[in-house]
């Protein structure tokens, strides 16, 4: 299936982004971002881009390895306000099923695209004020939030505009439920019109984009999803005295770290070759270490407690 301008979720594969319909692709910008860590990054992203689940596990890395020098800022984009914008082409949420299940064959991520047969979504607007209503709780518990959603949509198949999935996975990670329905009807909406005028502003014409912004305000932005080494080279060339710390790479520690972690991520974080992390993941399997959830396009794993 070809990507198309008429349909966000359908991201082009090559490029990895999931590009908004009708915005022109002149991203050029004089904003000033304030950075408040050594190097600020401005990551405009949506709960449901399957191209932002592709570099869950870069971005994961270089948290781990540069963590001490960088403040990650997460703003929704509004992906897919509603299905009325479409002209013409993909009309309709099943058309998308197939393209997922090609996206996650592309960036080795289990993804699910039968949701858009079983139940799908009619935005992206809910989950992302959700996650907006989040960070006013806590900005550490809702990138866990946003974590659990993606995971409930890519490989559980659930339909995260609905409010019963998105509070099960508030609670799942330690938000209040009921502050966050609060929020979710009050607070959080400015501050997602908040995040699609930012992201206007800079010129955001898909996901996933990051903004390396370091304290002098020099910026380099990243559009897409691409190798580890492009976002370290990025981050570098705004403060080029970062020093890697080393990872420890054992099993547990990675899983003490995240608790979940996909194949492809355990072999980004361990750089283990991606064969010989699979049979690793299966052999703790087996071993009764962690817990497998399988899907028709790949595993997710978590530490059996």
């Amino acid at each position: 299936m070809e990507s198309t301008p008429n349909n966000p979720l359908l991201c082009d594969i090559e490029t990895g982004v999931c590009e908004m319909p009708g915005l022109s692709t002149d991203t050029t910008t004089g904003t000033e971002i304030p950075a408040s860590a050594p190097v600020k990054i401005i990551y405009f992203t949506d709960p449901i881009c399957s191209s932002c689940w592709g570099i869950e596990p870069q971005l994961r890395r270089l948290k781990l390895e540069y963590g001490q020098y960088i403040e990650v800022e997460y703003c929704m984009g509004g992906l897919l306000p509603d299905w009325s914008y479409n002209s013409g082409g993909i009309s309709k949420p099943s058309d998308v099923a197939s393209h997922w299940d090609e996206v996650s064959l592309h960036y080795d991520m289990p993804i699910d695209g039968d949701v858009w047969l079983e139940d799908p979504l009619h935005s992206s607007y809910p989950p992302s004020i959700a996650f907006k209503a989040a960070q006013l709780q806590d900005t550490d518990k809702a990138v866990y939030f946003l974590r659990e959603l993606r995971e409930m949509l890519f490989l559980k198949k659930l339909n995260i505009t609905k409010w019963e999935n998105l509070a099960a996975a508030a609670a799942k990670v330690g938000l209040n439920t009921g502050q966050l329905e609060s929020d979710f009807n009050e607070k959080a909406n400015e501050l997602f019109k908040e995040d699609l005028a930012l992201a206007a502003q800079l010129g955001v014409r898909g996901f996933p984009t990051l903004f390396f912004v370091n304290a002098q305000g020099n910026q380099q932005k990243v559009y897409g999803t691409k190798p580890y080494a492009v976002y370290e080279g990025a981050l570098l060339d705004q403060l080029p005295t970062a020093a890697k710390k080393e990872i420890d790479t054992k099993w547990d520690s990675l899983f003490s770290k995240y608790n979940s972690l996909t194949a492809r991520e355990f072999a980004e974080l361990s750089n283990t070759p991606r064969d010989e992390a699979e049979v690793q993941l299966r052999k703790l399997t087996a071993e009764g270490k962690l817990t497998e959830l399988a899907t028709k396009n790949g595993s997710m794993l978590t530490v059996v407690k």
